[in-house]
């Protein structure tokens, strides 16, 4: 690429993140609208074979997460190792507190990444949301970590997309609220990488249809 189309592409870029600027600022001196939704915690312990305890967050995670609502449970079925579900949903974005990437929190707390990739979970008939899956060891320990960001109805895998919609939507719908869920499993040592995943996508499947009414449309 010569100069001058590497000077126009940066161009572009600067003026696509000024505009957004623009139309963000324009957006936060409106009353923003106010989605109705449910309380995280109504959602329920008993999820078809699936029965749900509440796990703590510590003080000092919830203030790294600042002004939202959360929720943390371990789910677990008869025939089925557990699932430990997390979601995050901000009501508001535009003072400061916005979602935060499970990618950034895991080596802090001594995960270690072992491989990354996005897949597809089918939630409806003809319909699939793409997520990110994580495989993460601590000593002999390993886990199996879906996450995706959710807003308005739209699944987002990508932190950069997700961050794109929220200032477009800010725009267009004059709400910058979102949420984002995190599944983990254990992956043990007489299972396979892919039992391990079909159990997280059995959950998914099973809690998915439930979210519009926690993180609203």
């Amino acid at each position: 690429m010569n100069s001058s189309k590497i000077s126009s592409t940066r161009v572009f870029i600067v003026s696509a993140l000024l505009l957004a600027t623009a139309g963000l600022l324009q957006a936060r001196g409106r009353v923003e609208l106010q989605a109705k939704y449910q309380d995280l915690e109504t959602l329920p312990y008993n999820i078809d074979t699936w029965s749900g305890r509440s796990e703590p967050i510590s003080p000092s995670v919830r203030e790294v997460l600042g002004d939202g609502h959360f929720l943390s449970r371990l789910y677990a079925s008869p025939v089925q190792q557990p699932v430990d579900l997390f979601i995050a949903y901000y009501s508001s974005q535009r003072n400061g507190d916005t979602i935060h990437s499970p990618k950034n929190c895991l080596p802090g707390s001594g995960w270690i990444p072992l491989e990354s990739e996005r897949v597809w979970i089918p939630v409806a008939p003809g319909k699939s949301i793409r997520v990110n899956r994580y495989v993460v060891a601590q000593g002999a320990d390993k886990q199996l970590v879906m996450y995706w960001y959710q807003a308005h109805g739209r699944v987002s895998a990508s932190e950069y997309a997700a961050k794109f919609y929220l200032v477009a939507d800010s725009i267009r719908m004059n709400r910058s609220d979102g949420g984002m869920v995190r599944l983990v499993t254990p992956i043990l040592p007489n299972e396979t990488l892919e039992q391990s995943q079909a159990r997280a996508v059995e959950f998914a499947q099973t809690l998915f249809p439930m979210l519009n009414a926690y993180i609203p449309k």
